[in-house]
């Protein structure tokens, strides 16, 4: 069952459990929870989604298609914008503990052994990342390696890290973790 194929009850519910997730974390955010949240039945839930786990792939993927549509408007359609420019909104978009990419750096560390098709979206979604802010670097610079798109995405995670950790991290210290990169 891809996205397109949910109702908008059962994508409403998937919208709630992603907040849920977010809030919780997955373990804490379980089905009886969730249910009690989005006031669905438990045996209308396993109609819509079979299983948790295949519950959790459905919520990483819309979050991972959700980010990867908000990266490329950043690419695409700001055309005026240098590529510098581009790689600093892509970096502001990650290193906010309220963008989509924060549920997705959660599950790195939440689902990898429960929800293995689950992680395995957040895996694709950071290898997609990496290359493209590999050919923004290109752009910018053409001795550019894919090491230092891997590098511009452990600086995003250094930041989600931080800001979970209650560190105030201003805007100016982002931009200047993000200029050591490029």
């Amino acid at each position: 069952m891809s996205n397109r194929e949910l109702s908008p009850r059962a994508l409403q519910v998937v919208q709630t459990s992603i907040q849920l997730f977010n809030s919780y974390g997955f373990h804490k955010a379980g089905i009886d929870f969730i249910l009690q949240q989005t006031k669905i039945a438990k045996m209308t839930f396993y109609n819509n989604f079979q299983s948790k786990e295949r519950f959790v792939e459905i919520c990483m993927t819309l979050q991972k298609d959700r980010l990867k549509q908000d990266v490329l408007a950043m690419i695409y359609s700001c055309r005026h914008y240098t590529a510098v420019d581009k790689l600093t909104q892509i970096y502001l978009l990650h290193a906010d503990l309220n963008s989509p990419y924060h549920l997705l750096f959660k599950a790195i560390f939440e689902i990898e052994k429960l929800y293995p098709q689950a992680y395995q979206a957040v895996i694709e979604y950071r290898e997609w990342l990496v290359e493209e802010v590999y050919q923004l670097l290109l752009v910018a610079n053409v001795k550019a390696s894919k090491i230092d798109a891997e590098m511009f995405l452990f600086v995003v995670d250094g930041a989600v890290v931080q800001l979970l950790g209650g560190c105030e991290v201003g805007i100016g210290k982002l931009l200047e973790e993000l200029r050591l990169v490029v």
